[in-house]
């Protein structure tokens, strides 16, 4: 079973969604039949017969086994994937185009970047299992508490000169066999905690608010794209 998969098909995206669907794919993380799920889920074994097999039928779970039990074949279906992304893809004409309108201080450009990275790396990874292969990649995660706005503006502003000297010392345009690869850096301050739940380490407060909610809450940095200065903030 993979960690997580990529939706690509707006058909799969749309039978991922059902609420039934999720629930058994939620309950899919381990093996079951029809039959197991119903008395789990407390739903009719026909209905989640039916579900199962239009599940597979998207690829979202697949046959684990088939037990023989007298004259009857149990099926035990598996999920494919612990977890689901659903890929800008499944929007088509629609999806967010980070080149429509660049501005590293826009929040909504930021998820513009994140829409194309998974749709990008969704892609690398179903054409990666189809040749079973591997992709290489590579991630930062990291946390940073500013004490002030002007600290975070430093911040970004050291962050963006340095992924630019880094991308222009190894970027070569002319060799021979080399492999373009895209680099993106984001920073987006953490959102609260939902009521109920444990604070976060950062201690904020709801999303937008406290002395550093501002129109310059996140910046980002992407190889190749100059920062927007039509919009100083």
């Amino acid at each position: 079973m993979l960690e997580v998969a990529v939706i690509e098909e707006p058909a799969a995206a749309e039978a991922s969604l059902d609420p039934m669907r999720s629930r058994l794919l939620a309950a899919l993380t381990e093996p079951g039949s029809a039959a197991m799920l119903a008395a789990r889920l407390g739903l009719p074994r026909q209905k989640v017969n039916y579900h199962l097999k239009e599940l597979e039928r998207h690829g979202l779970v697949e046959l684990a086994e088939e037990r023989r039990k007298g004259n009857v074949t149990e099926r035990v279906y598996r999920a494919t994937a612990a977890s689901y992304v659903i890929s800008p893809n499944v929007l088509a004409a629609v999806s967010p185009d980070p080149a429509r309108s660049p501005d590293q201080l826009s929040a909504r450009w930021l998820l513009a970047l994140g829409s194309r990275l998974v749709q990008e790396v969704g892609s690398l990874l179903t054409g990666a299992s189809r040749a079973r292969r591997r992709v290489a990649t590579f991630g930062i995660d990291a946390q940073v508490r500013f004490a002030s706005a002007a600290d975070r503006a430093a911040f970004a502003e050291e962050l963006a000169q340095s992924v630019a000297a880094l991308v222009s010392r190894y970027h070569d345009e002319s060799a021979p066999g080399g492999r373009s690869h895209r680099v993106v850096v984001g920073l987006h301050q953490i959102p609260a905690a939902q009521p109920g739940a444990e604070a976060g380490a950062a201690g904020a407060g709801p999303a937008g608010t406290g002395p550093e909610a501002d129109a310059a809450g996140s910046a980002t940095e992407s190889a190749g794209t100059a920062p927007n200065q039509e919009n100083p903030r």
